[in-house]
């Protein structure tokens, strides 16, 4: 128990970011539904956070998601730097760790990364899902802390998306890409660390594949 209290980064960080918010331990409790006694237990270094956890403190106290895992002792690769082989591992051996880690139900394959991206290009031909992307893009960016594979590649395309440098097929199908890094349906929730950011990963390299294709 001492080793847990002597290292709590977690607790000092959060401790820190509820002071300088003026926000109590009840009030975060109420607006992320964590029980009261297990932020204490946590900030304490009673008790450690799970992801489902960090996301909801993320969320709430409006810092990136990766300064909380960071301090709660989870190991996060850069991603900018992680090649694509190592992103692109077999569809297999992700599914074998999230079925071995019990940590989604849901099947993984690159068809239903391929669905999504699909389904999304009609709505980004629409004026909500053109608005959705010019006014979302940036929040996500700050949210998870600019890191993320292909992170350069997504915002070429957005830069391509705004200025609307393209056919309106391209443009559909970057959208699509855009669409999918922002919302939080994932195949793959992204609070799952390392995992992820890999089917944005795989959402972006299956439209760059398409636009060379065009």
């Amino acid at each position: 128990m001492s080793d847990v209290k002597k290292d709590n980064k977690l607790g000092l960080l959060l401790k820190k970011l509820l002071k300088e918010r003026s926000i109590s331990m009840r009030k975060l409790s109420q607006h992320t539904e964590i029980d009261t006694a297990t932020i204490s237990r946590i900030i304490n270094g009673k008790r450690k956070a799970n992801p489902d956890h960090l996301q909801k403190f993320a969320d709430y106290l409006q810092v990136p998601i990766s300064e909380l895992f960071i301090a709660a002792g989870f190991t996060i690769e850069d991603k900018n730097t992680t090649t694509q082989s190592n992103i692109l591992m077999s569809v297999e051996s992700i599914q074998n760790l999230l079925e071995s880690s019990n940590l989604i139900d849901n099947k993984f394959s690159i068809a239903s990364v391929e669905q999504q991206l699909s389904n999304y290009e009609q709505y980004v031909q629409t004026e909500e899902g053109k608005e959705n992307i010019l006014n979302s893009f940036g929040e996500k960016l700050k949210k998870i802390g600019s890191i993320g594979p292909f992170i350069s590649q997504l915002k070429e395309m957005y830069e391509k998306f705004r200025l609307n440098k393209g056919t309106p097929r391209e443009l559909a199908i970057v959208g699509s890409a855009l669409i999918y890094f922002i919302v939080s349906v994932d195949v793959i929730p992204d609070y799952i660390f390392p995992l992820g950011f890999i089917d944005d990963a795989m959402a972006i390299q299956i439209v760059a594949n398409l636009l060379r294709s065009e």
